[in-house]
């Protein structure tokens, strides 16, 4: 089957409640990118990875929310496991290595700039497999319970966040010889 053939079979199967879902992420895409453009990338390009990067890795700690997947109450005992344990112990272990990271900058380690890679590399993969996930194994986000603003808000931010991660890294701002100047 083609990519094209895929996409329209998978827009076929999508439920109102999935529409629903994917327009509340769309719409928090483009606010969080826009403040990204405006706003963050302008007040950070130009700064040393401590200052630059140590707020927006304190926002990626709150990460550890993604346990709410696994709380029957919180989110549905019928949410399909395939998707809910990767997303939460990724999101745990994403949040983890933000810890890390801090720790690395603040502390002018020489391990700072593996860190701030291992980070954005593992914590935007877990995100990029829960939002495939969440299609192939047919999540209906009425099963995320309280957890939704979760998947609906804080995945769409925490995606921007990396992406700025990642222009800030591919820049080369955060190497050591750019610190020193």
């Amino acid at each position: 089957m083609d990519f094209v053939a895929y996409v329209r079979e998978t827009l076929a199967q999508l439920s109102a409640n999935q529409i629903y879902f994917v327009i509340s992420s769309a719409v928090a895409y483009l606010a969080f990118g826009l403040i990204a453009i405006w706003y963050v990338w302008p007040s950070i390009k130009d700064r040393p990875p401590k200052v630059a990067l140590t707020p927006l890795l304190l926002y990626a700690c709150l990460r550890v929310n993604g346990l709410m997947f696994l709380m029957p109450g919180l989110a549905s005992p019928d949410l399909p496991s395939a998707f809910a344990v990767p997303t939460a112990y990724g999101d745990l272990s994403s949040a983890i290595l933000a810890l890390l990271a801090i720790a690395c900058l603040l502390f002018s380690s020489a391990l700072a700039v593996l860190m701030l890679w291992l980070f954005n590399i593992v914590g935007f993969c877990d995100l990029l497999y829960a939002n495939i996930s969440s299609f192939k194994d047919h999540v209906d986000p009425v099963l995320l319970g309280g957890a939704y603003y979760l998947a609906a808000i804080n995945v769409p931010a925490m995606m921007v966040v990396h992406i700025i991660i990642f222009a800030y890294l591919l820049t080369g701002r955060a190497t050591p010889k750019r610190r020193a100047s």
